[in-house]
């Protein structure tokens, strides 16, 4: 009775090829880490806002945010859009709720008119509850003690 066989084999020959599927999986990671964070970093718009010692802002159940830079150009929800194409916008945010709130967020360096242009052309898309949004007093100047 013979359970193997007798006669042997050479060493089996090294493996020439590259193992592709580790690389698959850590591309595909970093993939998913770039779609998740891409949208965070492009929509960090630094603006310095004025301080005020106001109420605590109202969680409006809809709400949409309007920003303006200090070189006065105009952002909705983080994009950046021309006055005409936020007054579409406000447009049709007013044709699905009139009850829609605008919450303002303005660099202290934007000239007056500028933000009043804006509330302008949002009113006369229809949406007439505005917020301005600040920084509380108390931490404008924690962060202000940081910077030094």
């Amino acid at each position: 009775m013979a359970f193997g066989r007798l006669e042997r084999r050479a060493t089996p020959q090294p493996m020439s090829e590259i193992n592709m599927t580790p690389l698959i999986d850590v591309m595909l990671v970093l993939l998913v880490i770039f779609m998740i964070t891409a949208p965070l970093i492009a929509s960090s718009l630094k603006l310095n806002l004025p301080r005020a010692d106001a109420a605590t802002p109202a969680n409006a159940p809809l709400a949409v945010n309007v920003a303006i830079a200090p070189d006065g150009q105009l952002f909705w929800e983080g994009r950046a859009v021309t006055l005409q194409a936020l007054g579409t916008q406000a447009r049709l945010s007013a044709q699905a709720n009139p009850q829609t709130e605008v919450q303002l967020r303005a660099d202290r360096s934007v000239p007056y008119g500028r933000v009043a242009e804006l509330i302008g052309a949002v009113q006369a898309a229809g949406l007439s509850r505005i917020g301005f949004v600040t920084e509380p007093p108390a931490a404008a100047a924690t962060s202000a003690s940081n910077t030094r």
